[in-house]
């Protein structure tokens, strides 16, 4: 069903990331992949080798709206738009709340919040008009409670399972659907600065990009607009 699918993933070189265009590249989607550097695109292409064809990588600090604005350009020139977003940037502040100054507070907002919602913005009115479309939100476990010092990244997902709650209610009926998947800790290098849990117990990012797929390839009755995965062990 995803075979040609146009789809373009957000933090890409990230461990999740990466499993994610290894999956959905797998499946046939034309895969544009974009990451904050040219050197961590770089190492993932080599990472990536032949095992899934790529269109294009694009680096974009999602912190800056001018390089939002040309991520977008690059991907109506080279893919004439979307039919799948995947929203899967992120970054994880980890220390006391008051530790943090502005700079912090505005990177992991723009990073996990505000990107997620001006790439939506920008390609769900062509979606809507084709009647299909998947927008995939990366939330986290941290969207549904608060942990001390994970403060401004508790707030950020908060944001984003709010944005994707209302925004696939206002799409319902149009054959856009929203998705917030929220995994737990996974065993991924942003997942190492976790504090006080087991790496070992984490979740397996290959899991978690194939639970994802499943789910963007429903076309029927069955919509799961919100997803939660935990871990069997806990620690």
């Amino acid at each position: 069903m995803l075979e040609g699918k146009r789809c373009l993933i957000t933090g890409a070189a990230g461990g999740l990331g990466e499993q994610l265009a290894r999956t959905f590249g797998s499946l046939g989607c034309r895969l544009l992949l974009t990451g904050r550097t040219d050197q961590s695109l770089d190492r993932l292409k080599t990472r990536l080798g032949g095992s899934v064809e790529v269109e294009g990588y694009v680096a974009a600090d999602l912190r800056s709206e001018p390089e939002i604005d040309h991520l977008v350009e690059t991907v109506q020139k080279s893919m004439g738009g979307l039919d799948l977003l995947i929203n899967n940037a992120g970054v994880f502040p980890v220390g006391p709340f008051g530790d943090f100054g502005r700079e912090a507070l505005n990177e992991c907002l723009d990073v996990n919040l505000r990107s997620a919602m001006m790439l939506t913005s920008a390609f769900v009115p062509a979606m809507t008009e084709a009647g299909w479309g998947r927008i995939v939100n990366i939330a986290s476990s941290s969207a549904y409670a608060g942990f001390a010092n994970t403060v401004i990244y508790c707030a950020s997902k908060h944001g984003i399972l709010g944005f994707s709650r209302a925004l696939d209610d206002e799409l319902r009926g149009s054959g856009v659907r929203v998705i917030a998947v929220s995994p737990g800790s996974i065993k991924t290098p942003m997942g190492r600065k976790v504090p006080g849990q087991t790496y070992e117990t984490f979740i397996d990012p290959r899991e978690t990009a194939t639970i994802i797929a499943d789910i963007v390839s429903l076309d029927g009755s069955i919509v799961v607009s919100e997803l939660r995965l935990g871990r069997t062990v806990m620690g």
